[in-house]
């Protein structure tokens, strides 16, 4: 690996880290695209960034818990439960050819886009109780 594809690579991690951490998106959203754009393979890129988001996950979380925003409860059911999701999902992925995998992804992609304009332009709030 060259210096400069692993100054790219910091340069893409370190506003990956800030878009996820100012808008509340996946990582993987974010950081799927920027490994494939360096070069890895799909299902490398997306094995990758399930482990490149344990540290933004943390240090977003640990910050949330300072600002009282931090559903414990909430966030315990929901992190076991994507263990298991992982484990399947990861089954089916590496049954999969590449070319599929990646249209599914632009897919998903395209669904998160959606919602988000969605919810821009909704009038009334979702959670009206929440701060």
């Amino acid at each position: 690996m060259s210096v400069s594809t692993i100054v790219l690579a910091l340069a893409l991690g370190l506003a990956a880290g800030v878009l996820a951490g100012m808008f509340g998106v996946g990582g993987g959203i974010l950081f799927v695209p920027t490994l494939v754009a360096l070069g890895l393979g799909q299902l490398d890129a997306q094995g990758t960034s399930l482990l490149a988001i344990l540290p933004t996950v943390l240090v977003g979380a640990w910050n949330q818990r300072r600002y009282g925003n931090l559903r414990m409860r909430t966030a315990v059911v929901v992190g076991l439960s994507s263990v298991v999701g992982v484990e399947i999902g990861a089954r089916l992925v590496t049954a999969l050819p590449e070319t599929s995998l990646r249209r599914l992804f632009g897919v998903l992609l395209f669904a998160v886009a959606a919602q988000l304009a969605w919810r821009t332009h909704r009038r009334e709030a979702r959670y009206p109780d929440s701060p």
